[in-house]
């Protein structure tokens, strides 16, 4: 292993380098790509690799891109493509194609706000946008999570018992453009972790026809098998987690992770870098004796909603922080994690950094002495985050 200093962008890229040439003695690697910002860094950084078999493609859409990554996956290759913003939006119908042909597609997303009017910064409205397409989801928080991420999410995918393509999901400008230490494994290391893929529906020498018409009961079947990959998922990830962590040395984070949770009584869920600043108000409020803790919320699909309920299970009250809006309801993390609440707990969802808006530690104690003092909760809270 190396330590370099790597943006997140390129550390997605390098580590889509190695676990496309660990793939060299199988059916080697491919994939479709075009530029938007800020994601463009990485696919200019993939486009200057060597791959012993196989190669990346430059096409002229996002929707072509998928394509592309589709039939590099139909023909047993691993794949892998990175989008953003509009260009997932464009892409849409061919990232639902992919999860319903069950390919083990890897895409690193980097969230930006979706327009017009046109915004390049953070918001995680995109690819939550995307969460009912039959994807895996993770957000990360620093840019050696979005390259382990990216290892782990091949060995995820191509798991027999799940079969299902992965967003490893990071933070616009944040992560995708910030520079930091990352520990970057040897290529042995990433051949002992991967083995070759062999996906057993993936095209051969016999004639067969892909993405024809399904009956009603056809169907119902398809979307059994689909929904029950996905609650397989949790604990093929156990197992492949300690794999990584046999193999390379650290270990990833969990579905969610707690902070000082344990005697919290007020307790802030967050997801992707907000949950860094989150920490650090956590214990700032400490000191002053508030008994506050959180949890980061790392796994997004499938929702890992048992988990959640036994991080909560003692709250009293609960903040769930969004970093996005699904307009006329609210926060989309709101609307998926208040269900894991305690019946009795007083939850509130405050919605911040929309667009790209600084969130900062004191923003976030403004939220913890707001829920402190609450006697019931309330409609969404939308606030104005001035950067």
């Amino acid at each position: 292993m190396t330590i370099e200093l790597l943006s997140a962008n390129h550390a997605a890229a390098m580590a889509a380098t190695l676990a496309g040439r660990a793939n060299r003695g199988a059916r080697g690697f491919g994939g479709g790509v075009y530029p938007i910002t800020p994601q463009t860094e990485c696919i200019e950084f993939l486009c200057k690799q060597e791959f012993e078999k196989g190669r990346i493609v430059r096409v002229e859409s996002e929707h072509s891109a998928m394509a592309v990554c589709m039939g590099f996956a139909l023909g047993g290759a691993r794949s892998f493509t990175a989008s953003s913003s509009n260009g997932l939006a464009y892409m849409t119908e061919n990232v639902f194609a992919a999860a319903m042909y069950r390919l083990p597609i890897v895409m690193m997303a980097v969230n930006r706000t979706l327009g017009p009017p046109w915004n390049i910064w953070v918001d995680h409205g995109d690819t939550l946008a995307l969460r009912d397409s039959g994807w895996l989801q993770f957000y990360c928080e620093d840019n050696q999570e979005v390259l382990d991420t990216i290892l782990l999410a091949y060995r995820l995918a191509e798991d027999r018992r799940v079969h299902l393509p992965v967003m490893v999901c990071q933070d616009a400008f944040v992560l995708s453009h910030t520079m930091m230490q990352t520990d970057v494994p040897s290529q042995a290391l990433v051949d002992q972790f991967l083995p070759p893929l062999d996906l057993p529906h993936r095209l051969r020498d016999t004639p067969v026809t892909v993405g024809g018409l399904d009956f009603p009961h056809e169907t119902e079947v398809h979307r059994i098998q689909h929904e029950q990959a996905m609650r397989r998922v949790p604990a093929v990830y156990g197992e492949v987690a300690r794999e990584f962590e046999s193999v390379f040395g650290r270990k990833p984070a969990a579905p969610i992770v707690p902070y000082r949770a344990d005697d919290a009584e007020l307790l802030l869920i967050s997801m992707g870098t907000t949950a860094s600043t989150v920490r650090a108000a956590v214990d700032r409020a400490r000191e002053r004796g508030v008994r506050v803790g959180s949890v980061r919320l790392r796994m997004f699909r499938p929702f890992p909603s048992r988990e959640l309920e036994l991080a909560l299970m003692h709250a009293q009250r609960i903040a769930i922080l969004d970093r996005d809006i699904s307009l006329g309801q609210g926060g989309i993390l709101w609307t998926e994690a208040r269900g894991a609440a305690p019946r009795e707990a007083l939850v509130q969802n405050y919605v911040l950094g929309l667009g790209g808006g600084d969130i900062r530690p004191e923003h976030i104690l403004g939220i913890i002495d707001d829920l402190g003092r609450r006697v019931h909760a309330e409609s969404p809270e939308i606030m104005e985050v001035a950067t």
